[in-house]
């Protein structure tokens, strides 16, 4: 019994799949050579978190790239292979798990579940590049974690607590399967989707505790060994559970560098430090195809790429594609660590249009002169399914508002993203669909 299996059955489902030529036949597909990448384009969010799991899984299995139906789930899924270097090339998408939660009343729960619901609209990987969902949230957060607050109340994912298992906003305790066999049904499911996966990771020793049954919470601090031990023991765990890539907050920092503009809060690992804790990651999973990327690590390219990281973020928009192209072809030589452009970051407080996010995607998606030199890109949930006008980017990082008329999570999924959002996230899918013949 495999572990979707074991998810289906806990749930009380059959683990037999059926055949919906319908399905399959409404599908978006790649262009040219890509015909058989298949992935739902010109949704909004409601449309796939109303259905149930078992649902999501067997549109899922409808999509197999390879054509062949799957009556159940294969008992091996192998990651999409483009060498241990992957991660210079790769499209990341962060999509912020805790926002698309199952909120009833002041509840939150099940945000894992409903990643698994999206993934049939996540357009899978290219020919030459890898497509990454990077999850917000993977640890409880230390203001208020597994409950809904107001729009303007303090709860902060940026904030973590370790030691402590994963966020009550994002695994499900009302079924027979542990939190950790939870977040690996969700890389096996992404895996046969052809789809890698990631988590973001805070460095700022203030912005984490580490729960201890006898004492309370403790503030983390770097010196000390027994913490940075833990460190890595906590994120070895989650790519033994399947994730490829971490998403390092506040990594331009790193060893003191340019604080003046540093807005985390506490001190950060000095730079021989992380390389240590980089290379270690690597070594206790026996995983050197890893992706670290680090926020705003850009300025002195070297310095990163000795460090460990594999791409950068905020270095350029895709607002000029002559920029991004000769960007791209400025550093096709650096094939361990680039620098990369970015849609829209998790501080976005502002917004841009939809044809400027458009526009910034087709750079990134287009902006090179041989596909093997492209730049990796950055996106955020907005990018792919745009929020409601009442809220941005950074606040639902800072906040965890529901926006249910009626205390009910398909209220919540409804409202919380923008109605018009479907015919935007079609013309998404039609970049996807030529850029991922190349």
């Amino acid at each position: 019994m495999n572990i979707i299996d074991k998810l289906l059955f806990s749930l009380h489902e059959t683990n037999l799949f059926e055949q919906n030529e319908q399905f399959i036949n409404s599908a978006f597909h790649g262009q040219g050579r890509a015909y058989m990448k298949k992935w739902e384009a010109g949704v909004i969010p409601y449309d796939f978190l109303k259905i149930s799991v078992k649902e999501a899984i067997n549109k899922i299995m409808n999509l197999s790239e390879g054509g062949i139906f799957y009556e159940t789930f294969p008992n091996s899924i192998k990651t999409p292979n483009y060498g241990d270097k992957w991660g210079r090339l790769a499209n990341y998408i962060e999509i912020n798990n805790r926002y698309f939660a199952e909120m009833e009343g002041e509840k939150c729960k099940n945000g894992i579940f409903n990643m698994i619901k999206l993934l049939p609209c996540i357009p899978p990987s290219a020919f030459s590049w890898a497509n990454c969902i990077i999850i917000s949230q993977i640890f409880p957060n230390i203001y208020g974690d597994g409950f809904v607050k107001g729009k303007f109340e303090e709860n902060s994912i940026y904030g973590i607590k370790l030691n402590a298992g994963y966020s009550n906003n994002i695994i499900s305790k009302d079924i027979n399967l542990a939190p950790e066999e939870q977040l690996k049904c969700f890389n096996e499911l992404a895996r046969f989707r052809g789809i890698k996966t990631g988590f973001r990771m805070v460095i700022s020793a203030d912005q984490i505790k580490i729960a201890d049954k006898n004492t309370g919470d403790i503030p983390f601090n770097w010196c000390n060994e027994a913490h940075q031990e833990l460190f890595i023991n906590e994120c070895t765990k989650l790519v033994n559970l399947g994730f490829e890539a971490m998403f390092i907050d506040s990594a331009k920092h790193i060893g003191g560098y340019d604080c003046i503009n540093y807005a985390g809060v506490g001190d950060l690992p000095e730079y021989p430090q992380m390389q240590y804790i980089l290379y270690e990651i690597r070594r206790r999973s026996k995983n050197n195809a890893l992706s670290f990327v680090g926020e705003k690590s850009t300025d002195d390219f070297m310095k990163y790429k000795n460090m460990g990281l594999n791409a950068g973020t905020d270095f350029i928009t895709g607002d000029d594609f002559y920029a991004v192209r000769d960007l791209s072809e400025k550093l096709k030589y650096n094939r361990d660590y680039a620098p990369g452009v970015t849609v829209e970051n998790d501080n976005d407080e502002s917004g841009i249009t939809y044809e400027q996010r458009l526009n910034r995607v087709s750079s990134a998606l287009f902006g090179f002169f041989r596909a093997s030199d492209k730049l990796p890109s950055f996106m955020q949930t907005n990018d792919i399914f745009p929020l409601c006008h009442d809220t941005n980017t950074h606040k639902i990082m800072m906040t965890n508002p529901s926006y249910s008329t009626d205390n009910t999570p398909l209220s919540h999924y409804k409202n919380g993203f923008a109605a018009e959002g479907g015919e935007y996230n079609k013309k998404l899918g039609e970049l996807f669909a030529h850029a991922l013949q190349y």
